[in-house]
């Protein structure tokens, strides 16, 4: 696996593997290739990875089925080992990843344009961090329209996409409504939200919190009350842009972005996705963003942290430190 215009590498290497659908249990550590970079791809030693909700539905069957054994993971931090043609970077460029498959992995081989620079001043957890949450926010936000001085009501803004969507309108001049449960409030407040309790009688406190009213709502709760809270608050269910349950675009009329929907993830959302992440992390390394960490595991440990994930309350954002 040498050649005159990279290093010496690994035959193989640790990754995460699922061969069944199932609970967290199903996820192996097994020894896999290591594949060298073709034309336009690079292979990194990843520092972290992400792990995102949409991690556990894959493992789980329901974003296809698993016929064969198949590596899971999106999002990942590391360092550049070897380069293929055509490829600006170089081996020790440190760099952040999205949309990579295979990420639960200490290596990953991949197209070069899903990966960035990482900037100095983004640790490697945080880096991992940007990809899912990140992305989506951003495109979420861009897609729907949102522009300064309109108000927008995000639920579950404590999870790594609502406090990402919270940071991208209050930078881009929006005021912002967040639903939390209220051991999460102080985050939200140092965010730059207004934060409300989950539970009954949640549309008054939304509209004592937002006399003005609301203008959009990022729908990340998944609940039949956010639904209708939000249904209630806004004229136009276009304004609504829900990334839980797809079925409602078809029922309510809501914008859906989800890869469990077919159509959702135009070229024009991906590309914002792309967008999204070297974005972000400039305004990390600028100060004016911050990534909420949470518990960090080895990959042996994958099974744990899609229990933790699957709770729906992890304080934090979770990575695999391989």
């Amino acid at each position: 696996m040498t050649s005159p215009s990279q290093p010496e590498l690994p035959e193989t290497a640790k990754a995460v593997l699922i061969t069944r659908a199932g609970g967290p249990e199903v996820l192996e550590l097994r020894d896999v290739p290591v594949a060298a970079p073709g034309p336009g791809e690079v292979l990194v030693r990843v520092r972290a990875a992400g792990v995102n909700p949409v991690d556990a539905k894959i493992r789980k069957g329901s974003r296809g089925d698993i016929t064969e054994p198949k590596r899971i993971g999106a999002d990942a931090s590391g360092v550049v080992v070897a380069a293929g043609e055509g490829v600006t970077f170089r081996p020790g460029d440190e760099v952040i990843g999205w949309g990579q498959p295979g990420t639960y992995a200490e290596y990953v081989t991949g197209p070069a344009a899903k990966w960035t620079p990482k900037p100095a001043e983004v640790s490697f957890p945080e880096g991992a961090a940007l990809g899912v949450p990140g992305g989506t926010a951003y495109q979420c936000l861009k897609s729907v329209g949102l522009v300064p001085g309109e108000t927008l009501l995000v639920h579950a803004g404590a999870g790594a996409v609502g406090q990402a969507a919270v940071q991208f309108a209050k930078l881009w001049g929006a005021n912002v409504v967040a639903t939390a449960s209220e051991s999460n409030h102080e985050r939200l407040r140092t965010l730059g939200a207004v934060p409300v309790t989950y539970g009954d009688g949640l549309l008054d406190r939304v509209r004592e919190a937002a006399p003005q009213g609301i203008d959009r709502v990022l729908e990340a709760a998944g609940t039949d009350e956010a639904l209708e809270v939000s249904l209630a608050l806004v004229d136009d269910p276009t304004r609504i842009v829900e990334i839980v349950v797809p079925g409602w675009a078809a029922e309510h009329g809501v914008t859906v972005f989800s890869g469990g929907l077919p159509g959702s993830m135009t070229p024009e959302a991906n590309a914002l996705r792309d967008e999204a992440i070297p974005y972000t992390a400039k305004l990390i390394a600028e100060g004016r963003f911050s990534v909420e960490l949470g518990e960090a595991f080895a990959l042996a440990d994958a099974a744990r942290a899609h229990e933790l994930v699957e709770t729906g309350h992890p304080r934090g954002k979770i990575v695999l430190t391989p």
